[in-house]
């Protein structure tokens, strides 16, 4: 019944959608991949804003009732809320008899299982973005191949397109028709100097920018969002001002102060292998007399998940850690072990709150903390917020409403 309802909710935002486009000129950018996307959204979106009037949304409206919701300004309720829903639906009746006052509508495009992405395509956008082709929700897509032929379906019904060709395998680009961004030679947008002084090649205009986002791992939307703002026109000055623009989102590669000045990196909104290595090179690059990594599981990796855990582990450098931290039943299984063979020295708990605690009695002067992990049975978020120096700055951490901390104490009842 709840999927008949969505079906039929999603179908009715969506028909408003079609007739805001049919009564106004505006560019739609969307952005899908793998990993990266919210990053990538929010940095196209702050970029834009001083050249552009944009329309976004900070948090994750990226499924199929959601989507809509964002070109119309309004805010999610409950899928039961019919109230709500009916409110939402007069309000968008009411701004379809107006000009639409924005000039560009940043989306993203979530998906968890094969055949999501292909009802986006009514959207038509004038510019996607593919931030990554990899491993994701293995439990329904199984293959790589599974994953590339959803999030690549995209390209399908976009205008124009951008991908990142670092984190996409070109066996499946062959034949398509898209412009490549990445560190690449072979890209037509490039990154050519890294670092937080980033040096940018955007199809021949070449850019220096100074960049609030950390490693590669952060690089890479600025260099989407740069790409973005000259296929749509914005002057070298303005794109050097909008990524100046760009901050780092909750949970993601944030710095925090902690206790004993130390520094936490906060990269707990998710994780995969290639998302988590990445944030490894970040701390490694980091100098500290002391490093630290709280690794959470890896949720949604379905049979896959015992190797991208150990994947995971083997890339664990006990030249560059004094600490590896994990919380969740298949990172003590899978990921600690292949840590424990590599030389590092590894701690394993079953909760966040537990592994804070321990690390927060561990911690040196001046020390270096990487928090990573997936959400439902790990929440590495609590973790950090045991090492914050500032409690109150917790409210810059990911899933503090409260009924994300209910589901918390739910999940951890003696945390």
């Amino acid at each position: 019944m709840k999927k008949i309802a969505k079906n039929w909710l999603a179908k009715q935002l969506e028909k408003q959608v079609l007739q805001l486009r049919a009564k106004n000129n505006f560019t739609i950018v969307a952005v899908a991949g793998s990993v990266g996307k919210t990053t990538t959204k929010l940095a196209i979106a702050r970029l834009l804003q001083d050249a552009k009037s944009v329309q976004f949304q900070e948090g994750n409206y990226n499924d199929r009732v959601t989507v809509p919701l964002v070109f119309f300004g309004q805010t999610q309720p409950s899928i039961y809320n019919v109230l709500g829903w009916l409110k939402i639906w007069v309000s968008n009746q009411l701004q379809l008899r107006k000009p639409y006052l924005h000039d560009v509508v940043v989306l993203e495009l979530g998906s968890d299982a094969p055949g999501q992405i292909k009802d986006f395509a009514y959207l038509q956008p004038d510019i996607a973005v593919i931030t990554a082709v990899t491993d994701e929700h293995m439990a329904n897509f199984k293959t790589l191949d599974a994953v590339a032929t959803e999030e690549l379906g995209v390209l399908d019904f976009a205008k124009e397109s951008l991908v990142n060709i670092d984190n996409t395998d070109s066996k499946y680009l062959s034949g398509k028709r898209f412009s490549g961004y990445g560190q690449s030679s072979q890209a037509t947008y490039t990154i050519t100097k890294s670092g937080q002084l980033l040096e940018l090649d955007l199809n021949g205009l070449q850019l220096t920018v100074q960049a609030k986002l950390l490693g590669v791992q952060g690089a890479l939307p600025i260099l989407a969002a740069a790409s973005v703002g000259q296929l749509l026109g914005l002057t070298e000055e303005q794109i050097v001002y909008g990524v100046g623009q760009i901050e780092p989102a909750a949970g993601r590669l944030q710095l925090l102060r902690g206790q004993k000045d130390s520094i936490i990196i906060d990269d707990s909104y998710n994780a995969s292998p290639i998302a988590v290595k990445a944030a490894l090179d970040v701390l490694y690059d980091f100098p500290a007399s002391q490093r630290i990594a709280i690794l959470g599981s890896m949720n949604e990796m379905g049979d896959l998940s015992p190797d991208m855990h150990k994947e995971v582990g083997s890339y664990c450098n006990p030249a560059k850690l004094n600490l590896v931290v994990t919380v969740g039943a298949d990172a003590k299984q899978f990921l600690a072990p292949v840590a424990k063979v590599r030389g590092c020295h590894v701690e394993t708990f079953d909760n966040p709150y537990d592994a804070g605690r321990y690390v927060q009695r561990q911690l040196e002067d001046k020390a270096v903390v990487l928090v990573k992990g997936s959400q439902n049975g790990v929440f590495t978020e609590e973790a950090a917020k045991i090492l914050l120096n500032n409690p109150e700055e917790s409210a810059r951490l990911v899933r503090q409403s409260a009924s994300w901390l209910a589901t918390k104490r739910q999940q951890f009842p003696r945390g």
